[in-house]
Formats: structure tokens, C-alpha cells, sequence
């Protein structure tokens, strides 16, 4: 990253914004970014989150009708209590609810819709660069920043022909749009086989198509035998050991066991998986492993190799990103602020 002294277009907005404005900026205001802001100003630290979407923003892109995959309590940050009907597993709609409600309780400050795009400067003097929904730019200066940026606005990407059809989506909401529609569903894990069940039952006439010998072994315990049996009775149909070769207007190409097949269809969701924008983090000087693409960072206080630029969430897994969720990314904020406490300095 380039000093503030080296940078002619800071200086000059550094002589209209004075002065380092906050303690720490959370790039991010998801459940791990809320809980970071939450452990900063329980630490009396003045904290701003940015986000280039609404509060939560992955949740809200989610499937309407979703359901976790965990109880209440795991989903829980800043020791409020996460109240759902009957205790049941939370849906889309509670979630959303209570995520809101935390962030007024702490008083976040959160600035929506505000992409960014840079950090300069160094350790206890940076300047994040954003842009708002009306393309206006904005410079915030801070002591630390925190990246807790997800990863469930990248999708994995077929890399195929067609892909950048219409008909293409990566991101399933709910089934009525695809009554009565040829749909192909992408993908063998839990987000292919919930769309591929919900299509199904809301009238869609669904092929799943996954590139695995069958179901994936990781597919919740209530949801595997629902698809397999579906499958089974040839309700839905599934093509596995089985790539996508090409897409067109009105049909699929199919790479399968048996040779190439092609398919009449109206939509394709491709269900392949996400990952985190390494793009932006190598952009800071983030360093990531060659194997799984992690940022290189102290375990114990999740600062990366850029002194005072710290990560946390699910970006802290890499490629691996099974093994963060929201149930223990919500910690990191803890380990994040205690460090930052320690070593920030005062004016």
C-alpha cells in the first residue's frame, strides 16, 4: 500500500477531512463485521462499518424461504439473545430481524451502500476510498481496519459458453418465477438440492446436474434422502459424473458418461459455490497461501501481514470456506479488538 505523503490525491483531501476520524473501520457489516464493531466499542473504540450492500447483506441475498442449519443460540452476537418461534431453527426473515436489532442496540454506524475501493497509508494513519449508490467518492481516515468481507458476492463461475446468458443465475431466491419451466440446476450440495426440491414441488420440471458420482456426502441429514428419493422416482432428473459443456437461448449442452446430451431449457442455476475476493485483499498487500488462498495472519490476533489490517470471518478460512461460518467467525471480533486496544495509539 502507498504512504499517505506519497499519495497527491490524499493530501488533498486529507486538508478538507483533518485528522484520523475513527479507531477502526470494519470493511463489512455482516454477522463476523457486526461482532468485530460490537468488541470495538465495548472497548470504548470508535468504530465505523462500510458495506456495499444493506446491514447483513448476504443474509439478505439468501433464499426467501431458507432455513438454517443451526439453532439459535450459534447464530448469536453481542450476547443477545436470538428469540425464534418455538425455538426452532431460524429462518431468512428472523435473522434479518435480529440482526437489525443488534446493530441498533450497539448504536453501529454503519454506511450502506458504499463500495470500497482502496485502503492507503499505514498503521494508525489509513484512508479508506469508497463510493456511494449516486458515484460519489468519500475518504474515511482510521487507526485499523478489519476486513470481514464474506464471500457470497463471487460466485465460482461454470466457465463455459453461454454463461453470461439471462437465463444464467448464481443465486437461487424462490421458485414461482419457474412454474412450468425447463429448469437445470447446477451442483450437488445443500443450495443445489434445496433449489432443485423447491423448484420441483412449485412446478418446475427440474435436471440436476453435478459433476460428482452423486449426492454430496455433506448434504443435511433431513434434505439427502428428500433429492435421492426424487431422483429415485425420476421426479427429478440427475445427471451425474456430469459437466455443463454448453449454454444456449433455448438448451444445455451436457458433457456426460454416455457422451454429449443436450437438453430443451428456460433456466440454469448454477449452484457451484462462492468464494472471497482475493482481488481486493492481495489489492492491500494482504498476503495469501499458494494451496488455499488464506490471508497470511497472526492466529492469535487475526492481523495480517500489513501491520494494522486485520480479517476476520469466513475470508480468514480462503478457499476453505466450510470451515467458517457464522457460528465461530462471530469470535473473531473479540480476539481482533483486544489486540487493537493493546496497540493503538493514542493522539
Amino acid at each position: 500500500m502507498q504512504d499517505l505523503e506519497t499519495n497527491l490525491e490524499l493530501q488533498a483531501v486529507e486538508e478538507v477531512v483533518p485528522g484520523v476520524q475513527w479507531d477502526v473501520i470494519v470493511v463489512g457489516a455482516g454477522p463476523s463485521g457486526l461482532a468485530c464493531a460490537i468488541e470495538a466499542r465495548r472497548r470504548h473504540l470508535a468504530v465505523l462499518n462500510i458495506d456495499k450492500g444493506c446491514v447483513v447483506n448476504s443474509l439478505f441475498n439468501y433464499p426467501t424461504n431458507m432455513t438454517f442449519f443451526t439453532t439459535p443460540e450459534l447464530l448469536e452476537i453481542g450476547d443477545i439473545p436470538f428469540a425464534t418461534l418455538n425455538n426452532q431453527k431460524p429462518g431468512r426473515s428472523e435473522a434479518l430481524e435480529y440482526y437489525r436489532k443488534v446493530a441498533a442496540h450497539y448504536q453501529i454506524q454503519v454506511r450502506q451502500y458504499e463500495l470500497v475501493d482502496g485502503v492507503t497509508g499505514k498503521d494508525n494513519n489509513f484512508a479508506v476510498l469508497t463510493t456511494d449508490r449516486h458515484d460519489r467518492t468519500h475518504i474515511h481516515k482510521t487507526r485499523k481496519v478489519v476486513i470481514a468481507t464474506g464471500y457470497y458476492d463471487l460466485p465460482n463461475y461454470l466457465g463455459v459458453p453461454g454463461e453470461d446468458l439471462a437465463k444464467v443465475l448464481h443465486y437461487y431466491k424462490e421458485p414461482h418465477p419457474y412454474y412450468n419451466t425447463n429448469v437445470v440446476v447446477v451442483g450437488g450440495k445443500n443450495s443445489a438440492a434445496i433449489a432443485a426440491l423447491e423448484l420441483y414441488r412449485h412446478g418446475a420440471r427440474v435436471t440436476l446436474v453435478h459433476r460428482g458420482p452423486g449426492i454430496h456426502a455433506h448434504v443435511k441429514y433431513w434434505i439427502k434422502p428428500d433429492i435421492e428419493n426424487r431422483i429415485k422416482n425420476r421426479e427429478i432428473v440427475a445427471y451425474f459424473g456430469t459437466s455443463v459443456k454448453e449454454i444456449s437461448p433455448d438448451s444445455v449442452v451436457l458433457s456426460t458418461p454416455n457422451g454429449e446430451s443436450t437438453l430443451e431449457n428456460d433456466f440454469v442455476f448454477a449452484l457451484t459455490g462462492y468464494h472471497p475476493d482475493y482481488a481486493f485483499l492481495r489489492r492491500l498487500g494482504i498476503e495469501l497461501t499458494k494451496d488455499q488462498c488464506r490471508p497470511v495472519c497472526d492466529p492469535g490476533t487475526l492481523e495480517s501481514n500489513v501491520p494494522g489490517v486485520y480479517v476476520a470471518g469466513v475470508i480468514v478460512a480462503g478457499s476453505r470456506t466450510n470451515e467458517i461460518f457464522i457460528e465461530n467467525g462471530r469470535f473473531h471480533g473479540k480476539l481482533i479488538a483486544e489486540d487493537i486496544v493493546k496497540k493503538i495509539k493514542p493522539e
